[in-house]
């Protein structure tokens, strides 16, 4: 994954773009949960990733996860969290297909 895909999606350094990915999948998950944002979530990680500049170093590559990295251990966490598997949707799959 580019750092330049989690800009053009509207995570920027300067906050989410408005009209953007990135503002339509903020708005889905505030609803979905009642209203906030949380942190850990799909827009909290890639609006970090998006200021940062770190979706690399972070571990999500466009040829995976790589082992032992920030994006091992979220997945990790969510799969346990949900049984054994990734949910679809889920912060992993999002900020892995972005």
């Amino acid at each position: 994954m580019a750092d330049q895909n989690v800009r053009n999606a509207g995570f920027t350094p300067s906050g989410i773009r408005e009209g953007s990915l990135g503002s339509s999948l903020m708005s889905k998950e505030a609803r979905a949960s009642g209203g906030g944002v949380h942190s850990g979530g799909p827009t909290s990680t890639l609006q970090e990733m998006g200021a940062k500049g770190t979706t690399h170093s972070s571990g999500y590559t466009s040829s995976g996860i790589s082992g032992g990295s920030r994006a091992s251990n979220t997945m990790s966490k969510e799969a346990t969290a949900h049984g054994g598997g990734v949910p679809r949707g889920g912060t992993t799959a999002t900020v892995q297909s972005i």
